[in-house]
């Protein structure tokens, strides 16, 4: 076969081996997508997850209600994704291995660079987050499927800080007098959307102004050696 019969076979002929997919559909998906969150996220924070139905959320983004069941699912999936997708800043699920801020705190050198790291990536979820959790914690007191999807993911929070906490101690910077489940649940408690709740929404601090608390707060309360002013080692 030379390559001018292969160049006038058919474009179907290897179909049956490797499903075609059109990035002009794919990108309407991913648009589709985008609004029926965008969509959600603005009703929730505005009625709430009792006051959020997935019809409304339709009307919202300008689609047929079968259309939200499609691209995210019934109306504790799109919960799911909204938490989901705030923790990314995509409209996409990303591992917390895989997100870039994660990567930048596993590649600093430093307990204090680590904890900068993070304490600016908190400023910038929880302006997304927060509505959603909060809204999501609610919602659990009430429906026994939002519950278990608030238990999964206060649970994985909680294993993610323990790794932090194993990753702050190989630094040989954390205080000996701490062991890693007290530190986990110290930055558990502090990286919550209600604590930003708190100070953010609640007192008028600035996303600025929190995460250099946060990164102050836990570099004093953690790390055995403090080179700041007014504090001892």
């Amino acid at each position: 076969m030379n390559e001018e019969t292969v160049g006038s076979m058919p474009e179907d002929v290897n179909a049956g081996s490797r499903p075609y997919r059109s990035p002009r559909r794919a990108a309407q998906a991913a648009a589709t997508r985008h609004a029926v969150l965008a969509a959600a996220r603005e009703l929730l924070g505005e009625a709430g997850y009792a006051g959020t139905t997935v019809a409304a959320i339709a009307r919202r983004a300008d689609v047929a209600v079968d259309t939200v069941y499609a691209s995210v699912g019934r109306k504790p999936e799109v919960l799911r994704q909204l938490v989901e997708t705030a923790l990314s800043g995509t409209d996409e699920t990303v591992p917390a291995a895989q997100r870039d801020y994660v990567r930048r705190i596993r590649e600093a050198t430093t307990a204090g660079g680590k904890i900068a790291i993070y304490a600016g990536a908190i400023a910038g979820i929880q302006q997304r987050l927060a509505p959603v959790f909060l809204a999501l914690r609610d919602a659990a007191a009430r429906d026994a499927t939002t519950a278990s999807l608030w238990r999964e993911i206060s649970e994985r929070r909680a294993r993610n800080m323990r790794e932090f906490a194993a990753d702050l101690r190989a630094t040989g910077e954390l205080r000996d007098d701490l062991t890693d489940d007290e530190v986990a649940d110290v930055l558990w408690s502090m990286n919550a959307a209600e604590y930003w709740v708190l100070l953010v929404e609640e007192r008028g601090w600035t996303p600025a102004r929190f995460a250099a608390w946060i990164e102050d707060a836990w570099t004093r309360l953690l790390l055995a050696r403090l080179d700041l002013p007014g504090c001892s080692a």
